[in-house]
């Protein structure tokens, strides 16, 4: 799938807001993707709350976006925040649009999940629980290396760029382990 320009990967993060960590991380991700590697991040602000009404009426564009932006990735990146012990509404939103039939897109979809959080333990109850969504949607996740950013905060500096040097190591080595779990599962 993917094409000559390299390995495409479809981000978003289950944030809205302007100054989310979760925004920042998936930004300095494409800034440290390995050589043949693009990171597109969609931004979900524009994905209405699933309603089965519109969807019977005619996908909304931003979801329409969404769906194409996921099924034309050779893998997804998905940053998500921890709220309440769990990944955000704005992610199973997400989650939830993309899912409905037809041609569900997350099907054999190589996906990476990370997370940066304030709380010393990073986004690890989030994203244990978004691996479940996609064990019934076929998704194929990612199971290691793991990138949960802790103590986010102090990891980026006043602009939201990552600063810190064992953050930024470990985030381009996930990206790296990432292309080549695109390449075994035949995305790449």
């Amino acid at each position: 799938m993917a094409s000559d320009d390299g390995l495409r990967v479809f981000g978003f993060a289950g944030s809205l807001r302007r100054g989310s960590l979760n925004k920042a991380l998936l930004a300095a991700a494409q800034g440290l993707t390995p050589a043949g590697m693009t990171i597109e991040v969609f931004d979900l602000a524009g994905v209405p709350l699933y309603d089965d009404d519109l969807r019977q009426a005619g996908l909304p564009e931003a979801v329409t976006a969404l769906r194409a932006g996921i099924a034309a990735a050779d893998a997804v990146l998905i940053a998500t925040p921890e709220y309440n012990f769990s990944f955000s509404g704005v992610v199973k939103n997400a989650v939830d649009w993309a899912s409905r039939p037809p041609d569900q897109p997350f099907a054999g979809k190589p996906i990476a999940i990370l997370g940066a959080s304030p709380s010393r333990l990073g986004t690890a109850r989030a994203q244990y629980q978004l691996r479940q969504c996609f064990i019934y949607l076929d998704g194929r996740v990612m199971n290691r290396p793991e990138m949960m950013l802790g103590d986010a905060r102090q990891a980026f500096d006043e602009a939201g760029r990552l600063t810190e040097p064992k953050a930024r190591e470990h985030l381009a080595g996930f990206l790296a382990a990432l292309a080549d779990f695109a390449r075994e599962s035949g995305r790449a």
